[in-house]
């Protein structure tokens, strides 16, 4: 053998192999780990806490009794309105802030007027739900004045 010359043809091929492997391990390493970041990447936004307090949670009720409650029913004005700060409630989904509010609804078919308790259920600071309650639901409630839904005119003439 000669000092120097090129070595013996099974170390060529046997080093080959050994940089074949580390090649192709380096490739499967990088593919994995692009795949990996790109989980982190994501066009949805992160999910909001579930219990954040509802800061404009009396917008958000007339809002929703507007477009909803008072289109459906014809309502054209409301007095004796009422409103629960949200309390931080435990349901059996977890903890979300609750509020309680009570009205009388004016509407137009025949002069009628009736009186209406709902609870509102907020989900990440947004109210998700107001729906119609028995009495017994916000039997606990510490109602105060909500004389912003009192101004509230639904009807046809409202300016």
């Amino acid at each position: 053998m000669i000092r120097g010359g090129p070595p013996p043809r099974k170390k060529q091929n046997a080093m080959r192999k050994t940089g074949i492997a580390k090649s192709a391990a380096s490739r499967i390493f990088l593919c994995a780990l692009a795949v990996a970041l790109a989980g982190c990447l994501t066009d949805k936004p992160p999910e909001p806490a579930a219990n954040t307090y509802p800061k404009n949670y009396k917008d958000e009720i007339i809002a929703t009794l507007r477009q909803g409650v008072f289109a459906k029913n014809e309502t054209t004005s409301v007095s004796n309105a009422s409103v629960s700060e949200p309390v931080l409630q435990t349901t059996s989904n977890g903890q979300f802030y609750v509020t309680c509010v009570r009205y009388t609804a004016h509407g137009t078919a025949y002069g009628i007027s009736a009186s209406a308790t709902r609870v509102g259920y907020f989900y990440g600071g947004h109210l998700n739900q107001l729906i119609e309650t028995d009495k017994a639901d916000c039997a606990n409630a510490a109602y105060k004045p909500f004389p912003e839904l009192d101004k509230v005119c639904a009807g046809t003439g409202c300016k």
